[in-house]
């Protein structure tokens, strides 16, 4: 539906966009991500041929853009910008009305047609409401949602998103995204520019990497996520694992200063173990684990983001072997967690740990300080601070 040839993108004597090559087909919601001023946005601009490319070419379904009159485009493309300014006080339903524009004649009038699209467009987007206020009242974000409202209404083969989660609550990210989901799988063609990793891998069929204005990677969210120029991109390190809610990929940014070589070992199972592994992870932390049956969420976490962890078979007894694996990995941490309450063995791995740590509501051995979540990393980072101190003055 949207194909990118070679595209270059000059502005003010700078470069913007080098060698861009895309295609996205009817049916797929692509994500586009990148830091600040990677190119995101004149990317978008360059689809919906706000921008003309300096080199290569631009076309929807098969049309070059460049050679296409401003409502032919309207017709194929519509477009959610990252901001939207009204200067007069338009209704909300005129607003949304106007997506009709390119499908009706100059002195057209409105058609039933056009009122089912804009009622749907209104009802997707949780905006009925607001239908006989002026667009200059709302908010920030109600308004970004009326603007998608509009483009939605305007029922295009292709949808251009810019940052369609800025200045929203966190309901309405998830609705907003949850819509364009549906467009795609309506078979309409959508692309993204969006800052929200874990949202692009929770929503979008494909991920393109956006730096320094080429694309440095396309692929599955979590090809693209797991790749290494996503970190170089982003300056950051990163973890990356599934979510054990949605199933979907689940990027965990990590602390750019860890604490290197300071090992913390968990014992527990379930989502209480699997969150503090990525927190713990996040925080930087070398994490081992043991012991957890292979069939517990933890234990996918686990094998996503730790050093090391010992499994054992659902309903069995631990074996003597594992029983030794998790003791030495204790050993080897600074400081053991109890992350759920404990059941044997793991209450004799945490019951002969030098130095315990325990998470709220867990039943750890008597005199084991107890922590909350949020407390947790400060509370192991004094533990090892103290450490490295003891080490350095003897």
């Amino acid at each position: 539906m949207i194909e990118l040839d070679g595209v270059g993108v000059e502005l003010g004597g700078a470069t913007i966009l080098e060698a861009v090559s895309l295609s996205v087909e009817r049916g797929e919601f692509v994500a586009v991500v990148g830091p600040n001023g990677a190119g995101k946005t004149t990317l978008l601009r360059t689809m919906n041929g706000m921008i003309d490319p300096t080199r290569g070419r631009v076309t929807v379904d098969g049309h070059d853009i460049d050679g296409l009159s401003a409502r032919e485009t309207a017709r194929l493309v519509a477009t959610v910008p990252q901001e939207t300014a009204f200067d007069f006080e338009f209704s909300v339903e005129d607003v949304v009305l106007m997506g009709r524009t390119p499908h009706r004649g100059r002195f057209a009038t409105t058609t039933t047609a056009d009122w089912e699209a804009v009622e749907t467009a209104l009802e997707q987007t949780e905006t009925a409401q607001f239908r006989d206020r002026a667009v200059t009242t709302l908010s920030g974000g109600e308004r970004q949602r009326v603007v998608l409202a509009r483009a939605l209404a305007q029922d295009t083969p292709a949808l251009l998103l810019d940052e369609p989660t800025a200045n929203l609550d966190i309901n309405h990210q998830i609705q907003s995204l949850s819509v364009a989901r549906a467009c795609a799988d309506r078979d309409q063609a959508v692309v993204a520019a969006i800052h929200d990793l874990e949202l692009a891998a929770r929503f979008c069929d494909r991920v393109v990497l956006v730096h320094e204005g080429r694309v440095r990677a396309s692929g599955s969210p979590a090809d693209v996520l797991s790749d290494p120029a996503t970190e170089d991109a982003f300056a950051i390190r990163t973890a990356v694992s599934t979510n054990p809610v949605t199933g979907t990929t689940t990027v965990t940014p990590l602390d750019t200063d860890p604490p290197t070589g300071i090992q913390v070992h968990v014992i527990g199972r379930g989502t209480r173990a699997s969150h503090a592994i990525g927190h713990l992870t996040g925080a930087g932390f070398e994490v081992s684990v043991g012991i957890v049956p292979e069939t517990d969420i933890a234990t996918e976490t686990a094998r996503k983001l730790a050093a090391d962890v010992v499994t054992t078979p659902p309903f069995e007894a631990v074996d003597e072997t594992g029983r030794e694996r998790a003791a030495t990995l204790r050993d080897a941490a600074a400081v053991t967690v109890v992350a759920s309450p404990l059941s044997e063995p793991n209450r004799t791995v945490a019951a002969d740990a030098d130095r315990l740590v325990a998470l709220e509501n867990t039943n750890p051995p008597a005199d084991t300080p107890v922590v909350t979540r949020d407390e947790l990393v400060a509370e192991l980072r004094s533990v090892t601070d103290g450490d490295r101190r003891q080490s350095q003055h003897p």
